[in-house]
């Protein structure tokens, strides 16, 4: 799409009114103003200027009607801009690739929008979707939660949704690719996958609907001959892989965010409803065991998860694995056990919120919910069941990616069984300090660790030492102000971390990619960002970094102070020259270069926070263009 067609859809959309759509606001002056929807907000902090954008004064959080959505919902540039042209009524000309082609995929999206707006309307229609209402009602769901969920319903009919998708001009082939079709050898023809069921829909963490999953309404026939499974899910298609996506994770991303901690349930209602009671950093698997994938999505927006899986034998299995693939993508997971015979959906309804909370807060973590359980059951009264015990802990020490927390279980293990910790370690099979249990390294003493953390603090080359530091801001955002001391954007080599780096000191809290960023340093910082990797020892990554970044400065220097020294038009100039040139060269020999004072005699010294984007040269934050923002900056 072209810049104007992009500035056609920003005029045509008033901020106030798309905002007004899912933030109550009130008029004040010219302004509107709010609770902001990104932030637990106690007073109306969020103000809205017509004709400009938003800002909210409590989170820092600012931006236009695009940067909104996207924030919002999830979306990014593209589906924000779609969905406001759809809402204004503009017809957007799609650009097409450097070759012409398409998105190859943009026809099983289309097909999955339809289908969702086809389930939508008969859950709403009077008579058809009554019984699926009551269903809903009965259920605790509201009819504003079934709006803000996009649940639906799939009538208890043959082809009712087939014969409505090709009459719309979607043909079989496509409907049975994307999963909204069927076939069986006693039906050769096409026939609707789901029937009679509230439908869920999945949403990729972009906001794209990729798939479906149906619960089975008690009494409905399923066409002729009945039957068929509680919950029925999208089978696998070219834009849905279940071990690759969580539902619920883009309308729950900013609130993990917030809360530093995600609430991980199996079901769909089990997720609507801890949505409904406030529980709003909770996403659910897909039918099928927790995969890496699935914990790599998770530790982009937090280090730690709860479980609330079933109690029952199958479900503590299920946890137990879930816990081990999360601990290996850095993501620390403590269990929530739950009465016997209650789930989430059930303890809400029938005890609250604060209740379920009680419970959140006595979550434990999965080794000591190991070892509780099998003291329970009897594992340290013996020998041979201590034996077996340690055999079923390993894992989970193997598992364990943070070094901290596996050289905690270690201790841990070491004290409730009563083996020493060099068996214990021994017993990982030089497996200790890995992540995931098939990549090994031989047993790490002290002297060993010593002897990494003297490695760590070795130069490291220019780039890898702006990437590292780069690495250790976006893990630990503690560390940007310390970094803003010591080195500023020009010290940067490659302009794209430049970039990055000027983007982290603007907003210390940044967690996706700012709205026009230039599109390489937006590839690396989405990099960063997904990057589960820990750094054991940060003072020493930082200091490293910070040092062989300030060392290439002070070469730049040296070679400067020889070509100006080769320039001088006086003796006195030349000696002056020399003689800083000899003491850089000095201090540098005898490892005693003081860097800070350094910066500062070459005309850095204290880097101050930047306070817009304009002080960074990079685009305005919430703008597609940056030549739209307006002189006051907003």
């Amino acid at each position: 799409m072209s810049m104007d067609q992009v500035e056609e859809v920003r005029a045509a959309a008033p901020v106030e009114e798309i905002i007004g759509e899912f933030v109550p606001l009130k008029r004040s002056g010219r302004s509107w103003v709010g609770k902001c929807p990104f932030h637990e907000d106690s007073t109306p902090s969020f103000s809205v200027v017509p004709g400009k954008g938003y800002h909210c004064f409590g989170c820092d959080a600012s931006g236009d009607v695009f940067s909104f959505l996207m924030q919002f919902k999830g979306m990014d540039f593209p589906e924000a801009l779609r969905w406001l042209a759809a809402r204004v009524g503009i017809v957007l000309r799609e650009n097409r690739g450097p070759l012409g082609e398409e998105d190859p995929f943009r026809p099983f999206y289309e097909a999955n929008g339809f289908a969702a707006a086809f389930y939508r309307e008969k859950l709403l229609d009077e008579a058809e979707g009554k019984g699926a209402r009551e269903y809903l009602e009965g259920r605790g769901i509201t009819p504003e939660l079934a709006e803000a969920f996009q649940l639906g319903f799939a009538p208890d009919s043959w082809r009712e949704l087939r014969d409505a998708a090709v009459r719309h001009g979607f043909d079989d082939a496509l409907l049975e690719k994307v999963g909204l079709v069927t076939r069986s050898e006693k039906s050769p023809e096409p026939y609707d996958r789901f029937r009679g069921r509230i439908v869920f829909p999945i949403e990729a963490l972009g906001g794209k609907i990729i798939a479906f999953g149906g619960r089975l309404i008690p009494g409905a026939a399923q066409g002729p001959g009945g039957g068929g499974p509680k919950y029925l899910n999208s089978p696998e298609t070219p834009v849905y892989h279940k071990g690759e996506h969580l539902y619920g994770l883009h309308r729950a991303r900013n609130a993990i965010r917030s809360a530093e901690v995600v609430l991980v349930v199996e079901g769909y209602m089990d997720l609507v409803a801890l949505h409904a009671a406030g529980f709003q950093q909770t996403v659910a698997t897909l039918g099928t065991a927790t995969t890496p994938e699935q914990g790599k999505l998770l530790a982009r927006f937090t280090r730690r998860a709860l479980l609330l899986f079933d109690s029952d034998p199958a479900g503590m299995k299920a946890t137990f694995r879930a816990a081990d693939v999360l601990l290996a993508e850095g993501v620390h997971p403590s269990v929530v056990t739950l009465p016997t015979g209650e789930d989430p959906d059930t303890l809400v309804r029938s005890a609250g919120a604060a209740a379920l909370q009680q419970y959140l807060d006595g979550a434990v973590d999965v080794l000591d919910r190991k070892l509780q359980m099998m003291d329970e059951r009897g594992y340290f009264a013996s020998i041979e069941g201590t034996r077996k015990a340690l055999d079923r802990l390993l894992p989970t020490v193997r598992a364990a990616k943070d070094p901290a927390i596996r050289d905690l279980y270690v201790a841990r293990i070491a004290s409730r069984t009563g083996i020493r910790r060099e068996t214990v370690e021994g017993e990982l099979g030089g497996e200790a300090g890995v992540s995931g249990p098939s990549r090994g390294r031989p047993p790490v003493d002290g002297g060993q660790r010593a002897a990494a953390r003297r490695a760590a603090a070795l130069p490291l080359p220019a780039l890898g030492a702006e990437r590292e530091l780069l690495r250790l801001l976006v893990r630990d955002r503690d560390w940007i102000e310390r970094a803003m001391e010591r080195v500023g954007p020009d010290d940067f080599t490659d302009p794209i971390f430049r970039t990055i780096f000027l983007a982290l000191v603007e907003n210390p809290e940044l967690n996706q990619v700012p709205n026009g960023m230039d599109p390489g340093a937006a590839r690396r910082l989405e990099d960063l960002l997904a990057d589960p990797a820990e750094l054991a020892h940060p003072s020493e990554v930082f200091e490293a970094a910070v040092g062989r970044m300030l060392e290439v400065v002070v070469a730049r220097r040296l070679e400067e102070l020889d070509r100006q020294i080769h320039e001088a038009r006086s003796e006195e100039e030349q000696a002056r020259l020399s003689e800083e040139k000899s003491r850089l060269t000095r201090e540098g020999r005898s490892g005693r270069i003081d860097w800070r004072k350094s910066a500062q005699r070459l005309g850095r010294g204290h880097y101050g926070k930047i306070t817009s984007w304009t002080d960074t040269g990079l685009p305005a934050r919430g703008n597609a263009d940056p030549s739209s923002r307006d002189e006051s900056g907003s």
